[in-house]
């Protein structure tokens, strides 16, 4: 049953993200050195340069920091478009994430010449990083409540409840579309919402996409349509 879109429903509490680098002493200076470093390093590393990569506010064109890298320092493009499409919530675990990176290196090596060498201070820096997740004071008790906070939203609690929590629902939903499902009975604005494709935007352009998205259902809502 849906909610009425000012009805007082189980509120939303957002949550917020930090993350704190903190270096490996781990580099690579080929694509070569990047397999072996790829194969080796903690899973933390992995993660950090993949699922947190939309957090760090790079290259849209990127999905995660080896894409970047492939293109940006050493001119692979082609490399960096086979790391680009890799979607790491499609993968099962960190372990296969870290087999379908070194695959995909694997497969360029031996299909292309040996890429150089980058120059010094182009070398790529593995670390890890400290997640600090904390509560916030803000709630969202109804539809147009939710809509305003986001509005508002820090970048680090849009990263928790879209991307982190795809990782606690294995890539099925977020945050946002659990509650406006479960609490306000929202069913076709949920799966609009988990319909936004993750690496298509960048934080502020997924924020835009989402206060769209429910603006739209308010609108409709005030209009008394379906």
């Amino acid at each position: 049953m849906e909610a009425n879109n000012l009805q007082t429903v189980v509120p939303f509490h957002f949550r917020e993200c930090v993350i704190i680098p903190k270096a490996t002493g781990v580099k690579a200076s080929t694509v070569r050195e990047l397999q072996e470093c790829i194969a080796t390093v903690s899973d933390e590393s992995l993660y950090h340069h993949t699922y947190q990569y939309v957090l760090k506010g790079h290259l849209q064109e990127y999905t995660n920091e080896f894409a970047e890298w492939a293109g940006e320092s050493i001119e692979e493009r082609a490399l960096a478009e086979k790391f680009t499409n890799l979607d790491p919530y499609e993968l099962p675990s960190l372990g296969a994430l870290r087999e379908a990176l070194t695959r995909v290196i694997q497969e360029y090596l031996e299909n292309n010449p040996e890429p150089r060498s980058v120059a010094p201070g182009n070398e790529f820096y593995f670390n890890e990083s400290l997640t600090m997740i904390f509560n916030t004071s803000r709630r969202a008790r109804n539809l147009a409540e939710f809509m305003i906070a986001l509005r508002y939203l820090e970048p680090g609690s849009l990263y928790f409840h879209f991307y982190e929590a795809r990782n606690r629902s294995r890539g099925r939903s977020n945050d946002f579309s659990l509650w406006i499902r479960q609490a306000v009975g929202k069913e076709s604005l949920a799966a609009e919402i988990d319909q936004i494709d993750p690496f298509m935007f960048g934080l502020e352009s997924l924020r835009s996409q989402i206060v769209d998205l429910v603006e739209a259902e308010l609108q409709r809502d005030m209009e008394g349509l379906p």
